[in-house]
């Protein structure tokens, strides 16, 4: 009525009650009555805003590509946004007055837009497709010190590229080289596979005979143990024999020197002998025969003594002429006694 009217924001938005060009109240969420004719209101949202984006740009190898994603921002500074853009609301129509507040989203669009193709401008095709991450970190780190972005009053709360896809015919020609690529990468996975079979085959096969050869060797060493062994013994008992022949030797030269010494006694005792016969020959050497039988045969054995007398008629046989000897003679001879009972009888004449 008159022109007075009240109003009510949410507490989505920072109001600003502007009257004869002055703000004379502002803050989030007011409800306030207000002259129609002099009062105007200028209404900013609080609350993050999502925009979507979508351009194509160039890659430094010269080929389009078309980037999808997505910013979020948020207006922090009320005042420098209002004095830049027009935010003024009609409470009749619960509208803007002008297009400001969408051109703001455009505004921080254009910015990232600007960034990504410096970014882009300096990558191939193949990197630039796999850089989605690291490109919006970059983007998202330049656009916080945008002096623009200051200006403007709000601030990025994050960016996020979804997709950076080239024209349909470079997307098949990158499949048909990737498709290429991974055929060859199988096909050189199979050779891989089988030259390792093989190698794993020769290296089976190399410790075999690795091993055949260290068996044979220890073979050889055994026997060659056995032969050092074994000649070893046959050392020791050639010089054990020899030692004996050495001890041997030297006791067949102590008995050599005791033979010749036992020779040198008797040849020393023979001489003695003959010596001592010699001189008794000569001492007996004019005495008569039959002393000296008479001489041995003193105290000679009775039988001695008879065999003597018959040994005496043997050699004068040719002058006995009868000989009878009685039995108790020869019995007495038989007997070993000292004397028969009776002597021999001797016929005819006793010379």
């Amino acid at each position: 009525m008159f022109g007075f009217r009240f109003v009510k924001f949410q507490p989505s938005d920072y109001v600003l009650k502007v009257k004869n060009g002055k703000v004379v109240r502002e803050g989030v969420g007011l409800s306030f009555h207000y002259y129609a004719p002099t009062t105007s209101v200028v209404v900013v949202p609080v609350s993050s805003i999502d925009v979507p984006f979508m351009f194509e740009e160039i890659t430094a190898d010269y080929q389009t590509v078309t980037v999808q994603g997505q910013l979020t921002y948020r207006i922090v500074d009320y005042r420098k946004t209002t004095q830049i853009l027009n935010y003024t609301y009609n409470l009749k129509k619960n509208t803007y007055l002008s297009d400001d507040p969408h051109k703001l989203a455009q505004r921080v669009i254009n910015i990232a837009k600007v960034l990504t193709k410096k970014q882009l401008g300096q990558l191939p095709l193949k990197e630039a497709i796999q850089s989605s991450e690291r490109l919006a970190k970059m983007i998202t780190h330049e656009i916080g010190q945008s002096a623009e972005i200051e200006k403007l009053g709000i601030e990025l709360m994050g960016l996020s590229i979804l997709a950076i896809v080239p024209n349909k015919e470079t997307l098949r020609a990158l499949e048909a080289q990737a498709r290429e690529e991974m055929l060859r990468s199988a096909d050189n996975a199979l050779y891989e596979r089988r030259n390792a079979s093989i190698e794993q085959e020769r290296r089976v096969k190399e410790n075999e005979l690795n091993t055949e050869i260290a068996v044979q060797t220890k073979k050889r060493q055994m026997r060659e143990a056995l032969l050092d062994s074994d000649r070893s013994a046959k050392q020791k008992q050639n010089e054990m024999k020899e030692e004996q022949l050495i001890f041997d030797t030297e006791l067949e030269e102590k008995k050599q020197a005791l033979i010749e010494l036992a020779i040198a006694n008797k040849r020393a005792e023979a001489d003695a002998k003959a010596y001592e016969l010699t001189a008794v020959m000569n001492s007996l050497q004019n005495v008569s025969p039959n002393v000296l039988q008479a001489l041995t045969n003193v105290g000679m054995n009775p039988d001695k003594l008879i065999a003597i007398a018959f040994q005496e008629l043997a050699v004068n046989a040719g002058k006995i002429g009868q000989l009878n000897i009685t039995p108790d003679l020869l019995q007495g001879i038989m007997a070993g006694s000292a004397g028969g009972g009776a002597g021999a009888e001797r016929g005819g004449n006793g010379r």
